[in-house]
């Protein structure tokens, strides 16, 4: 049985679709009134060790889905209570969605996620780490008045959709070749005024508009800290992964755009 923490999320709603036609799966959530239809469900509180213990009881894998708690110091005592109840109750093996640059670096917004890798290393648990890059719907332009614009320098950014990342984590959990594997999972590079030239349309770089997340993602991708490019996502995938061009495209041909 594949158990998969925090399904009522958008990622751990489509790795349960994914891995639904494919293996036993149940879907862990806090909240079961939000739980995804279709797959057993059980109760799991990341602040309620002891749900996690009842909740992962009999997994042969378990997908730990990253807590969405902004709070370092809070993210981490989930975790690790997460992989306490895992090893406690005796998983099989761990899947961990961390993030790029977790394994080198333990301050900002990989903090909690290199304490967590270590935390599954030490527990001794069969591993897989799935580091993965932003989310590509953070970033998908918005094109009006015939341009599209931009704050990020011309910079490039290795997004990734949620969807491919959610089946290559579902790949990963039914195939024991994964274990002790870490990726570094990144989509193809793209630029907005790329974007531009490929849909016809003009770019314009325009300031950011104040302060705020996007404001510091922004100053991030004009640094170039959104540039690292790895292969392991298509590789796990088996297939090339959904481009940011791509995607844009398929929106103006249904008329989202």
């Amino acid at each position: 049985m594949i158990v998969v923490s925090a399904a009522s999320g958008a990622l751990g709603r489509l790795v349960v679709d994914r891995l639904s036609t494919r293996a036993q799966v149940t879907a862990v959530v806090r909240d079961p009134a939000r739980a995804p239809v279709g797959v057993p469900v059980r109760r799991g509180d990341y602040d309620d060790p002891a749900s996690l213990r009842e909740a992962f009881e009999g997994a042969t894998r378990l997908l730990l889905i990253s807590s969405p708690e902004l709070d370092a110091a809070r993210r981490i005592g989930q975790h690790v209570a997460a992989i306490a109840a895992a090893r406690d109750v005796g998983v099989g093996a761990i899947a961990y969605t961390s993030f790029l640059g977790a394994a080198t670096s333990a301050t900002g917004v990989t903090e909690a996620h290199h304490a967590t890798e270590k935390a599954i290393l030490d527990s001794g648990l069969p591993y897989t780490m799935l580091r993965h890059p932003y989310y590509s719907e953070a970033f998908v332009p918005q094109i009006s008045g015939g341009e599209l614009t931009g704050s990020t320098g011309g910079r490039g950014l290795n997004t990734a959709f949620r969807s491919d990342l959610a089946e290559a984590a579902a790949n990963v959990l039914i195939d024991d070749r994964h274990l002790g594997r870490a990726y570094d999972f990144a989509g193809p590079l793209w630029r907005h005024p790329e974007l531009a030239d490929a849909l016809g349309v003009a770019y314009r770089e325009v300031p950011d508009s104040g302060p705020g997340p996007m404001s510091w993602l922004n100053a991030q991708v004009r640094a170039g800290a959104l540039e690292f490019q790895s292969a392991d996502l298509e590789r796990v995938l088996g297939r090339p992964t959904e481009s940011m061009i791509a995607r844009l495209r398929s929106r103006r041909t249904s008329g989202v755009l």
